[in-house]
């Protein structure tokens, strides 16, 4: 790599919540409804069934389906409200978990889709139940064993490895998007929500156009196209505590385009205890990484792991890294704005305290950006 790997060291936190029982603003599907929709089908189970949250806020929701003999299913369906439907495609993630399951790309069993939004008010799909954990904080994060924690890099670099080698072609996913100018395509979109939120107080303006102008300026060829995942990190995967990773999770970004785009998502989540500031922030809607409570392999391991086993140039990853990051500051320039125009509800967390952690952590990924393309 031309520069030291470790500059690759930008992070940011995910801007969704796992938080089991989080208000969502959605009702719970009924469960007696549900089971005997399920009855139709041929997912066995037995009722009556129980139905728990267990994943909510601003993404697609999922939940918990408990049958009679302690069987589990999990359900997913978009939240309530208005929303862009490009966002929260259950049949685009139905497409593809199904299309992957014959991979190595590890993912749950699909089972059944539902286009019925008379069954529990919108379109859904059910699929099976992987057990483990989910590492989005530093709580479930201490919960595996330093041994697993360190192995866990590595083994999220190999999925996606496996994922990226998948020919869309080859398991019927040619036709879901267009692929081609993907860095373009995905520049046009987060500056026009970059436009539209304005920001927070506190963010320059100009150093974000600045970003951008130097991205489109900076952007390299596409040299193949493939299936990108679009929220790749530890936090959206569920993980063994024996250090194996056994189904990714959240597609609902997935899109065809340029495969680097998820190398540099997931190193730029990848916050260890050395890095800046990490702990820094106070309880906000921005919770910290789980990977800075330590344990966890070092960046460069996994560029290095990566680069051999996709013959990806490294020299290219601090493009990605930095165009990650500055995309990242104009979704949570866009979560801010719904924030403080009200209309994400009340959770209990003060405005303008928001606002400042929000213009804090804005800035700081817009200036990672900046040192990385230099």
């Amino acid at each position: 790599m031309s520069r030291d790997r470790e500059r690759a060291s930008t992070f940011t936190a995910g801007a969704r919540s796992r938080k089991t029982g989080r208000m969502t603003g959605t009702p719970p599907p009924d469960a007696d409804v549900l089971a005997g929709w399920l009855e139709t089908t041929k997912v066995a189970f037995t009722a009556p069934l129980r139905v728990e949250l267990i994943a909510g806020g601003r993404s697609n929701l999922t939940y918990a389906l408990t049958d009679a003999d302690g069987q589990r299913l999990v359900l997913r369906r978009p939240p309530g409200g208005s929303l862009l439907d490009s966002a929260h495609d259950m049949h685009r993630e139905w497409r593809f978990i199904s299309a992957l399951r014959p991979t190595p790309v590890p993912v749950p069993e699909p089972l059944v889709y539902c286009d019925n939004t008379a069954v529990i008010g919108a379109p859904f799909y059910v699929m099976g139940f992987v057990d483990g954990v989910v590492a989005d904080s530093h709580e479930v994060a201490l919960r595996i064993p330093e041994p697993a924690r360190l192995k866990l890099g590595p083994a999220l670099v190999d999925t996606l490895a496996h994922l990226h080698t998948v020919e869309p072609a080859e398991v019927g996913l040619a036709d879901i998007a267009k692929g081609s100018d993907y860095l373009a395509r995905q520049l046009r979109r987060w500056m026009k929500q970059w436009e539209l939120s304005v920001g927070p107080a506190g963010v320059e303006e100009p150093l974000m156009d600045g970003l951008h102008a130097d991205l489109v300026r900076l952007a390299p060829p596409q040299h193949r196209t493939g299936i990108v995942h679009g929220d790749f990190r530890l936090g959206n995967v569920i993980s063994g505590l024996d250090g194996t990773i056994r189904a990714v999770l959240d597609w609902e970004l997935a899109t065809l385009g340029d495969p680097l785009a998820d190398l540099g998502w997931l190193l730029s989540s990848w916050r260890l205890p050395s890095d800046p500031e990490v702990g820094s922030e106070p309880e906000s809607e921005l919770p910290g990484s789980a990977t800075e409570v330590g344990g966890f392999c070092g960046r460069d391991v996994l560029i290095e792991r990566y680069a051999s086993a996709t013959g990806t140039d490294p020299d290219q990853v601090d493009y990605y890294v930095a165009f990650a990051c500055w995309r990242m500051a104009c979704i949570l320039s866009g979560v801010s704005a719904r924030y403080q125009a009200g209309a994400m509800g009340e959770d209990g967390t003060d405005p303008a305290t928001n606002a400042k952690v929000f213009a804090r952590r804005i800035a700081d990924l817009a200036q990672r950006a900046r040192g990385l393309l230099g």
